[in-house]
């Protein structure tokens, strides 16, 4: 496993039972919107990659509209997890990389990675891998927390208490920062859009140039 995506495994082995739990509570209004979006922007003829896929909450809620979802997680037990859960046919989960995926160039129409890197220590090697493995003029979603702008004393102190815990917060862009990040390394941001959830989220499609 790669540094890039293996140094908080073992946080995200043991989160796996309690990932589906946190986001309702916290952010389920804004995981609504964000299937209603990504309904109006894929197709049914669209092969989708999913990647950080966690327990799977966006592939099985997706899938309806597209053709198939391969979904992944450097994660065994959110694998596991998702695995366990009812699964559409067209569905298929895998434990992946996010910085060595497995799959040819080119091989996707569309990809999502949400909420993922601002937590890999080199989010720039992930998406440059999803580059990759997404078509030319493919659709990227990547939807993301953005909380560089974010000072108040109870975020600090909640960020150390979750770091002994294994968790790491990498990157910290303001929402502005975010998408200047996707637009910097070849995609063509489309449109994004904060949304409120447990911290700002940023919700971003772009194409890949």
């Amino acid at each position: 496993m790669s540094k890039s995506t293996g140094d908080n495994k073992g946080f995200w082995n043991r989160y796996a039972l309690a990932y589906d739990f946190e986001i309702r509570h916290t952010s389920r209004a804004a995981y609504a919107e964000m299937y209603r979006l990504m309904s109006l922007s894929l197709g049914k003829d669209m092969e989708v990659l999913e990647v950080a896929t966690g327990t799977g909450l966006i592939a099985l809620n997706v899938a309806q509209y597209v053709r198939a979802v391969t979904a992944t997680d450097f994660s065994p037990k959110m694998i596991e997890t998702a695995n366990r859960k009812p699964n559409p046919q067209n569905v298929r989960f895998s434990v992946e990389d996010a910085t060595a995926l497995s799959f040819g160039d080119g091989a996707f129409d569309a990809i999502i990675i949400s909420n993922a890197l601002h937590i890999m220590p080199e989010p720039e090697k992930a998406l440059a891998e999803v580059r990759r493995v997404l078509k030319t003029d493919g659709l990227l979603i990547a939807p993301n927390f953005t909380h560089g702008h974010i000072k108040s004393g109870k975020w600090n102190l909640n960020a150390k208490f979750l770091k002994l815990l294994g968790f790491e917060t990498h990157s910290k862009w303001t929402p502005d920062e975010y998408v200047e990040f996707i637009g910097g390394h070849g995609f063509k941001v489309l449109s994004w859009q904060v949304m409120k959830a447990a911290f700002p989220l940023v919700y971003l499609e772009a194409r890949k140039e």
